[in-house]
């Protein structure tokens, strides 16, 4: 935690943004270069990516669930570095060891909201101990902020509305859409954004 004391428009910022101004910003999506991870040399690549960061932005996507009983284990883990988002299908195996080792990693600070559900779901896929987690809901709500969605928290901290678009697709399927790809990749790397937000704010 920084012990220094939030800029002073932090301090005066909302604790809340309404559904209308949420509606009223500009609409942002993840730019950069996305990767899936598929094949040997893309998973040394973004491994080698991964653990060259102090911070990433994590997040996961779960097939959607629509009858009661029904549920699912996560089908993508995303990642994003500075230089890019990672998204890696959760059904190829070759993929766990290295997930495990970026959550096993004291030195790199993986943030993303909501997570112990998407941590307590993906030891089902393949097992870690958490090291170097920071939820930013948490966080924020420890601040006194009364909405911690990540949307919400883009609205307040970043300026921008991230959208909704593919939330309830099938992350499951083994050709994901330029949509899906878009939309997984734009939850990590908005993440990310956060966090370094938070700490330039004084907040984590």
């Amino acid at each position: 935690m920084n012990d220094h004391m939030p800029s002073a428009p932090q301090r005066d910022a909302a604790r809340a943004i309404s559904r209308d101004d949420l509606i009223d910003l500009p609409v942002r999506r993840y730019e950069g270069p996305v990767h899936l991870v598929a094949t040997p040399d893309a998973l040394e690549a973004a491994a080698a990516d991964i653990r060259s960061e102090r911070v990433v932005g994590f997040d996961t996507e779960t097939r959607p669930a629509f009858r009661k009983g029904e549920s699912y284990l996560p089908s993508l883990a995303q990642v994003a570095t500075a230089r890019a988002v990672y998204i890696f299908q959760l059904r190829a195996p070759d993929a766990h060891p290295a997930l495990a080792d970026l959550l096993q990693a004291a030195h790199t600070v993986k943030a993303g909201v909501a997570l112990a559900y998407d941590l307590k779901t993906l030891k089902q896929v393949f097992p870690f101990t958490e090291k170097g987690i920071i939820d930013l809901g948490q966080v924020a709500r420890r601040s006194g902020y009364t909405q911690t969605g990540v949307r919400n928290l883009a609205g307040m901290f970043l300026g921008f509305r991230i959208p909704k678009g593919a939330k309830t697709t099938n992350w499951s399927a083994p050709q994901l859409t330029a949509a899906q790809i878009t939309y997984a990749a734009t939850d990590a790397w908005v993440c990310r954004e956060l966090f370094l937000k938070f700490e330039a704010s004084g907040l984590a």
